[in-house]
């Protein structure tokens, strides 16, 4: 059994791998070849977001690997700081083009709560609580 194998069927069709390759806290330096290696070994979906600070790696080792975009199943997530309506769709570009690619196939709130709006991704209030 690969680890693309199962899949779970999304209401509006896609199919998603239930198993994925996660690139929180994935060592700069090594993303490109880890997302690489774990396309070449089988997996299909990979679980990214901005916040993580790494997407145009990511979307590196995407584009070494060789396969098909549409045998990917691409995830990333909208950071807190990015919740106001007017910046939804600028993050979900900046991600799309730091990941190299023209759609993602699922994109999810990171948080359910909204930090303050900026660039800041933790900002922190004046006593330095967040």
């Amino acid at each position: 059994m690969s680890v693309s194998d199962s899949v779970v069927e999304l209401n509006n069709g896609c199919k998603m791998p239930v198993v994925g390759l996660g690139t929180w806290r994935s060592e700069p330096g090594q993303v490109k070849m880890a997302v690489q290696h774990a396309i070449k070994c089988g997996y299909r979906h990979i679980d990214c977001a901005a916040a993580y600070g790494n997407e145009k790696e990511v979307g590196e080792g995407i584009k070494a690997a060789g396969l098909d975009r549409t045998k990917l199943f691409i995830t990333s997530k909208l950071w807190n700081n990015k919740h106001h309506p007017e910046d939804v769709e600028s993050a979900c570009r900046q991600s799309l083009k730091d990941l190299g690619v023209e759609y993602l196939d699922l994109y999810l709130i990171h948080w359910p709560i909204a930090f303050e709006k900026g660039d800041t991704n933790f900002p922190r209030n004046e006593d330095g609580s967040l």
